[in-house]
């Protein structure tokens, strides 16, 4: 059973006039009649009593109707959902990000692709690059936002360079300013000072520890294990300075102070990373393609 056989054969049943059905599909008459008999030799059953001048249904031919009909009308909506999704009125992005770049890169940028795309749901999930990782191998995100280098690297997966951030110390303007106040502080400036650091896997938290190191000190930490939101909530509350994105600084900045690092300062370079073997759908090519643009 062949889906146009369908298709012809319900033009018949609605017109009961093969010349007139084959007129209704575009296709001549005699290959209408030939595949409606094709059909019936497949179905071991005539669907339509064929008198002169008057086409009925039989009865195989009345039970089979209502679920030609069915047929026809799923293969008509699959045919619109996918051409919703190739046209971006609806489908979906999975992407996943560290939480500092949930705070300052992408509030901007989603916002510009809901407002073009308002179909398409935006799922986010927040992990360290490690977890994106992970996520984008097994086929659970469609795009991640990662910090270079990967802790694992993987020919699996494809990543472009999006952005390099420099990194900022942050405090609270109640205590008093990392480094004696100076307008810019060093990583050595840091030994001494008490640090809000966050949880076990964040980049952030290996960076900063790693140029601690570097210097010839371990940081000393007032608070750890905390995400984003609550590092500045404590940086706030004045139990410590801590090192952050300078974009998530400069949304989050009434109630910080906020210090720069002296050159050569400490940066985080952001890619943008899916998988080599399989192509995003077209949505996250659009996400994608804003991003790089931004």
């Amino acid at each position: 059973m062949q889906f146009h056989q369908l298709q012809y054969f319900v033009a018949v049943a609605e017109t009961r006039h093969f010349t007139r059905a084959a007129d209704l599909v575009h296709v001549a008459q005699p290959s209408l009649s030939q595949q409606i008999k094709s059909l019936e030799r497949e179905l071991g059953a005539d669907l339509f009593l064929r008198a002169r001048g008057n086409i009925t249904l039989t009865d195989a031919g009345e039970a089979l109707l209502p679920l030609a009909r069915r047929i026809l009308a799923d293969a008509d909506t699959a045919r619109h959902e996918v051409l919703e999704l190739v046209q971006l009125r609806r489908g979906r992005v999975r992407l996943g990000a560290t939480p500092s770049l949930c705070t300052g890169l992408l509030p901007d940028v989603l916002r510009a692709f809901h407002d073009r795309y308002p179909g398409v749901r935006l799922l986010i999930e927040e992990g360290g690059s490690h977890d994106l990782v992970r996520e984008l191998a097994r086929g659970a995100l469609d795009l991640a936002l990662v910090v270079l280098p990967l802790p694992t690297p993987s020919p699996a997966l494809t990543t472009v360079e999006l952005l390099r951030e420099d990194l900022v110390v942050v405090s609270s303007p109640d205590a008093p300013g990392p480094g004696r106040g100076r307008r810019t502080v060093r990583i050595a400036d840091l030994e001494g000072e008490r640090l809000v650091m966050f949880r076990h896997g964040y980049d952030l938290r290996e960076l900063t520890v790693a140029a601690c190191r570097a210097e010839g000190f371990e940081p000393d930490f007032a608070v750890e294990g905390g995400e984003m939101d609550a590092v500045l909530g404590f940086v706030r509350a004045g139990l410590g300075v801590a090192v952050v994105p300078r974009m998530v600084a400069a949304r989050s900045g009434r109630g910080l102070r906020v210090t720069p690092l002296a050159r050569p300062g400490l940066h985080r370079t952001i890619a943008l990373a899916h998988r080599s073997d399989v192509a995003p759908p077209r949505a996250a090519r659009e996400l994608q393609r804003m991003l790089l643009e931004r």
